[in-house]
C-alpha cells in the first residue's frame, strides 16, 4: 500500500511535496529546505527474529546497541535484499517510516517528538510528505525512547 493511500485511509492531512532527485535522509532535507531534525528516516532493523522500523532525524543515526537495550532483543540492520522484499511498493531507501503499513513495529527517537510537524520520504527518492507530529503517531503507533545520537 502506497503512503498517501495509508494515510487517507486513517484520515490524516498531509502535504505531498516534489523535489529533485536524492537518497540520504540529509540530502532530500537539503534539497526539501527543511531542517535536518524535521526530517525523518526510516531504518530497516530486525529485532530478535522481527523486522521493524526505527525513526530518527535525518542529523542523528541509529545506536543499535541502545535499541537492543530498550527493546532487550537482539537488533540489527537489514540488508538491502531484505528491504526489497519487505517493501515493494517504494523505491530501496526511501520508505515511509509507518511500521504499521507493513505489519512492522515501529520505534521513534525521543528526538523526533519534539518536532510539531515531521517531514519523510514518500515511497520515492523525488517525494516527500509532511504531516503534524501528532498525526504521524497516530498513523505509525510507535512504541519511544532514546536509541539515535546526533552526526
Amino acid at each position: 500500500m502506497k503512503v498517501e493511500e495509508f494515510l487517507r485511509n486513517q484520515k490524516i492531512p498531509y502535504t505531498k511535496k516534489h523535489h529533485p532527485e536524492a537518497f540520504t535522509a540529509q540530502e532530500v532535507a537539503a534539497v526539501s529546505h527543511v531542517p535536518g531534525d524535521r526530517m525523518i528516516k526510516a531504518v530497516v532493523v530486525r529485532v530478535g527474529e522481527d523486522y521493524a522500523l526505527a525513526v530518527c532525524p535525518a542529523t542523528y543515526r541509529v545506536d543499535v546497541d541502545r535499541l537492543a537495550e530498550m527493546t532487550g532483543k537482539r537488533v540489527q540492520l537489514a540488508n538491502e535484499g531484505q528491504m526489497e522484499e519487505l517493501f515493494i511498493d517504494a523505491e530501496l531507501g526511501a520508505e515511509a517510516p509507518i511500521g504499521k503499513m507493513y505489519n512492522l513495529a515501529t520505534y521513534v527517537d525521543k528526538s523526533v517528538c519534539a518536532n510539531d510537524a515531521v517531514v519523510f520520504q514518500a515511497g520515492t527518492h523525488m517525494d516527500t510528505i509532511e504531516v503534524p507530529y501528532r498525526d504521524f503517531a497516530r498513523a505509525a503507533e510507535p512504541k519511544v525512547g532514546e536509541f539515535a545520537e546526533h552526526i
